[in-house]
């Protein structure tokens, strides 16, 4: 088994500064560690966090930035000690790949919320202080605990958004109990995370509103998602008739809306999640204190629930709805990410591409 030395190229694409402007970009992984697993990746996820790293807009980027963080793959290689991969195996990374692996969170398998802080799959510091480099490169190495199996008959490029737009809904839907048949749930927003909120609740057996200021994505929202019932948010009059009506909604937007219209179609005691992004969140105390309602927010999920999903999406036949590029159009997908011109996550076909 021949291992890949550190001073082996990586071929990726990066960004060299705030343009975000992408292009080739040759580098080195680590050499495969008696727990690492070395994937040739296949595909991966273009993601909103891709556009705001390579971007700098939090301010910490660190260049040259090879984004992505929905990645999966072929395991070519594995140190002495891994368990539960082999040579061949179909894999996934998310949006971390190291932690401390001893704090109570850890410990739950909640690694995402690591007291030391998860590293992040790009653009993170890992434990030797390297700079993590993403999924729009030709392999990988990671920690075993940090990879996931990605079901045999699930096709991997449809597996890639599940990383990260498909584990970001699904944690908040299980944390608060969302899978409960008959239950009423609003869907803010219809993009990569939004698409796959309708899909789970379907899925769980609720009944699903999508909530959109976009008349044009109705159609789509019921006869291909299988949504419900479609609401246009703007509409006072269509908001109104649904005052007290939902048990659940997840807002999956990033766009800055007035959040107490939305927490008066909330039953009592029902729950409102954040997953979007917007830049500030603002509502009257009365909102929350009248029906003694929940907001509540939630980034992806930790390895245990990032696993369970990846087995729920395979044993429903749950997929996202995708649009396979190659890595010469990265570039304008994320211009079309920003302008929310996806239908609905855009997926990186890296093994025929990257070259």
């Amino acid at each position: 088994m021949s291992t890949k030395s550190a001073n082996e190229d990586c071929l990726g694409w990066a960004a060299r500064d705030p343009s975000g402007v992408l292009s080739p970009y040759k580098f080195s992984r680590r050499t495969v560690g008696i727990d690492d697993v070395s994937l040739n990746i296949t595909h991966c996820g273009v993601c909103y966090a891709d556009v705001a790293w390579t971007r700098n807009k939090f301010g910490h980027s660190k260049y040259p930035l090879v984004p992505g963080h929905e990645i999966v793959g072929i395991v070519t290689e594995v140190g002495s000690g891994v368990q539960r991969f082999k040579v061949g195996d179909h894999v996934g990374v998310g949006t971390y790949v190291n932690s401390c692996r001893e704090c109570e969170y850890c410990d739950d398998g909640l690694e995402v919320h690591c007291s030391k802080g998860a590293v992040l799959t790009f653009d993170g510091i890992d434990a030797d202080g390297t700079i993590t480099k993403g999924g729009y490169s030709s392999y990988m190495v990671v920690h075993e605990r940090y990879c996931f199996r990605i079901p045999e008959n699930y096709p991997l490029a449809l597996a890639a958004p599940l990383l990260c737009a498909g584990i970001t809904v699904y944690t908040p839907m299980m944390r608060h109990n969302m899978n409960q048949p008959g239950k009423s749930l609003g869907v803010i927003g219809l993009g990569g995370l939004g698409h796959m909120a309708v899909k789970f609740g379907k899925a769980f057996g609720l009944n699903v509103t999508v909530l959109s200021t976009s008349i044009s994505k109705k159609e789509e929202a019921l006869n291909l998602l299988g949504a419900d019932k479609f609401v246009i948010s703007s509409d006072e009059q269509q908001m109104m008739a649904l005052g007290k009506s939902f048990d659940f909604i997840i807002n999956t937007a990033s766009g800055d809306i007035p959040f107490d219209p939305y927490m008066l179609l909330l039953k009592t005691a029902g729950v409102l999640v954040l997953v979007g992004f917007p830049s500030e969140v603002k509502f009257s105390p009365a909102s929350l204190i009248m029906g003694m309602k929940t907001i509540s927010g939630s980034v992806t999920g930790g390895t245990k629930q990032t696993q369970e999903m990846l087995d729920f999406c395979a044993a429903h036949k749950i997929y996202p709805e995708i649009e396979i590029i190659p890595i010469q159009y990265a570039n304008e997908a994320l211009e079309r990410l920003i302008k929310r011109d996806v239908k609905y996550r855009f997926v990186i076909d890296i093994e025929n591409t990257l070259k």
